[in-house]
């Protein structure tokens, strides 16, 4: 089977309903670059004939998909199913990871790991030492001028990220990571 009879007939297969401008659009396309995805797509998946045409298959329905549903917002409809193509395969390298985890941690819930998952219990040295360096950062952080307490307020207790830490101390947002690292070794100084 030639090139142009595998791309005719795939297409007829996927253009089944109302055959408008954006099914022709895609049509067009997906005649011009339909081996190339598929060379691509080969490539992407390290040689995996079936994942390969998995991947083109998807990209053709999410492509005509959107070109149906968006017309007109297409400009380069040969680009535009290569940039699908390259959505579709990180789409599934993030199923096939998650799938991954999902069957690795499932894979041994027979076995008892409760006596695993039960933290130690800290020795009472340990305690001390930490209610000592709780104190010791508590006292510091009162002694902080006004501005450094603010600042230690909204990075550590409001979690906020710079850009909205420069915003609200009317600074920009490398001065906000700056003074965030001077605090930082201050009460660090400062606990010991």
């Amino acid at each position: 089977m030639n090139r142009d009879n595998t791309a005719a007939q795939f297409s007829s297969h996927v253009v089944c309903s109302g055959s408008g401008h954006s099914d022709a659009l895609f049509e067009r396309a997906w005649n011009t670059v339909h081996f190339d995805l598929q060379r691509r797509a080969l490539h992407l998946v390290r040689g995996d004939r079936g994942a390969a045409e998995e991947l083109v298959a998807d990209t053709a329905i999410k492509a005509l998909t959107y070109m149906r549903r968006m017309p007109g917002r297409i400009r380069n409809p040969e680009g535009f199913l290569f940039v699908v193509l390259s959505h579709v395969f990180l789409d599934h390298v993030r199923h096939s990871d998650r799938e991954d985890r999902v069957l690795r941690f499932s894979a041994d819930f027979d076995d008892d790991h409760c006596a695993e998952a039960v933290a130690p219990s800290p020795q009472p040295l340990d305690v001390v030492e930490m209610r000592e360096s709780l104190s010791a950062l508590s006292m510091a952080i009162e002694q902080l001028p006004p501005s450094w307490r603010q600042l230690f307020a909204l990075k550590f207790e409001q979690d906020l990220p710079y850009a909205v830490i420069a915003e609200r101390l009317q600074i920009n947002e490398a001065l906000a990571r700056k003074r965030v690292e001077l605090l930082r070794r201050r009460l660090r100084r400062a606990v010991g």
